[in-house]
């Protein structure tokens, strides 16, 4: 019996160029503050971790956060525009 979970797919998608510049520096950290020596494959698949199960959060979290600025400018405008109101 196969205990494998689906794959889900990374939320974000990097172009090649911000990918292999993230997994140098995920080597980079990981060696320094670890003395941990990943080759690219093992950086790539850490790196897909983090894509997979960190990085919606921190996106859901931008989004709720501009949700909120959004709803405070617009109520901000709302109470402008009643402010220029003719009696």
């Amino acid at each position: 019996m196969s205990t494998a979970r689906k794959a889900k797919m990374p939320i974000l998608q990097l172009d090649a160029a911000q990918e292999s510049a993230a997994v140098e520096v995920l080597k980079r950290f990981l060696e320094d503050r670890f003395e941990l020596e990943l080759g690219s494959f093992e950086a790539r698949e850490v790196l897909d971790l983090f894509a997979r199960e960190v990085a919606p959060l921190y996106y859901n979290k931008a989004i709720f956060d501009v949700q909120a600025h959004l709803k405070d400018r617009f109520e901000s405008i709302e109470s402008d525009l009643w402010a220029l109101e003719k009696p």
